[in-house]
């Protein structure tokens, strides 16, 4: 009797997971393929599919095991803020061979914690990449999201000149890194109607050689992050391992941390957070939040204090939960903000009426005590607050190790 086979596209649906998955554990050796022996693609026999179950268990048994790197993958960091990426990738087993920011207080904090990374401070426009070219394995940044200007009918490198995306598009010309990882806020997506993210996707594949997988955005509450902030990922490789290599987005875990995780003795940190400043409500506003209970915003308030504390935006349609929010302890924290006092973006103590304090603020984004902010109190909030959350970087920085092992595993074998 003839053996039944699936092609790739057959078996992703029938297994409920993506061809990219596929190819993945194929590559991996963990859910094998056969080759076609005409066109050499990919089929999977119909026993091998019934025996799924079993494998998807091992998966999700394993699925959090941490990459280890088959060599030491060395990366460039532009935009590095007060380094939330950059210390998570290092945690997770990656080297930076150098780091651009250009805000002063931002580099002074990036040297106060690091000796040893090499910093170029200024502008990116100023600096020279040809030096890295073909010694980095990995380019990272999270630019400012900016639109562009669409002359011409074709979007391409030259329309994005002026742009931060430029300059970070410039650097991977100049590098020729393997694979690429930008981050930014989720509201690139849909960004001038999605225009400006097609505009960044057709430079990378059509113009600079590298194939985009699919851009998700990530809660950081699925990656141990007792926080609800979002933002999406975007991952390149160079075209010339497109055919054999895929990559898998970190695969959330079950467990939602919280506020208490966040400032207690617990799982995340072995001591309760230390006292730090912080910035203070005004006397009337302090008035006002004082009756507003943990877990609750200005909809809790006396009907006349509503009005007298959103004014017309009391008039106006939407929830606006977090205008005079107090977190409670049970609850992950809403997403922080460069500004913890600002009307429109409360973050207050569960216990006492004021903002968290910084030690607060950087624990909420799972940096760890040790990381010391520059700088006057608000550029320290400002440096936080803008922050990728140490701890999804740092599953990230595993899932890039993966990618990366495989790329070179690739080419170790293409070559015999």
């Amino acid at each position: 009797m003839k053996q039944q086979v699936f092609s790739l596209n057959e078996a992703s649906k029938i297994l409920s997971v993506s061809k990219e998955t596929l190819r993945r554990w194929d590559n991996l050796d963990k859910f094998k393929s056969i080759r076609n022996p005409i066109n050499n693609y990919r089929e999977y026999r119909k026993e091998d599919l019934l025996q799924f179950e079993q494998g998807r268990l091992y998966f999700k048994q394993n699925a959090h095991i941490s990459s280890n790197s088959k060599r030491k993958y060395k990366s460039i960091e532009l935009f590095a803020g007060a380094g939330g990426l950059a210390l998570g990738l290092e945690l997770a087993g990656i080297e930076h061979v150098m780091l651009n920011e250009i805000d002063k207080h931002a580099i002074k904090t990036l040297r106060a914690n690091r000796k040893n990374w090499n910093i170029e401070p200024g502008d990116i426009a100023n600096i020279d990449f040809d030096q890295y070219r073909n010694k980095i394995d990995l380019l990272t940044g999270g630019f400012p999201c900016q639109a562009f200007s669409y002359a011409g009918k074709r979007l391409g490198f030259e329309d994005t000149r002026g742009t931060l995306f430029f300059e970070f598009a410039r650097a991977l010309k100049e590098t020729n890194a393997p694979v690429f990882l930008i981050e930014n806020v989720k509201g690139l997506k849909s960004h001038d109607n999605g225009n400006t993210l097609k505009t960044m996707l057709d430079v990378l594949e059509n113009e600079l050689g590298y194939h985009v997988f699919t851009p998700q955005v990530l809660k950081a509450i699925h990656y141990k992050v007792p926080q609800k902030r979002e933002r999406i990922i975007i991952v390149g490789i160079k075209k010339d391992y497109k055919e054999d290599i895929t990559y898998n987005y970190p695969k959330p875990y079950d467990k939602i941390y919280t506020l208490k995780d966040a400032l207690k003795k617990g799982e995340l940190f072995d001591c309760d957070v230390p006292v730090s400043p912080g910035q203070l409500y005004p006397k009337r506003k302090k008035e006002i939040l004082d009756l507003v209970p943990p877990g609750e915003y200005w909809r809790s308030l006396p009907l006349e204090l509503q009005k007298e504390y959103m004014k017309k935006s009391f008039y106006l349609g939407g929830g606006k939960t977090g205008m005079a929010r107090r977190i409670s302890w049970d609850e992950a924290c809403l997403t922080l903000t460069c500004s913890p006092a600002q009307k429109q973006t409360e973050r207050c103590h569960p216990d006492e009426t004021r903002p968290f304090q910084i030690r607060e603020y950087a624990r909420i984004q799972t940096f760890p005590d040790y990381w010391k902010f520059e700088g006057s109190l608000s550029q320290q909030y400002k440096q936080i607050g803008n922050a990728v959350p140490v701890n999804l970087a740092k599953e990230i920085g595993y899932s890039i190790i993966e990618l990366l092992n495989n790329i070179y595993k690739n080419k170790k074998q293409s070559k015999h």
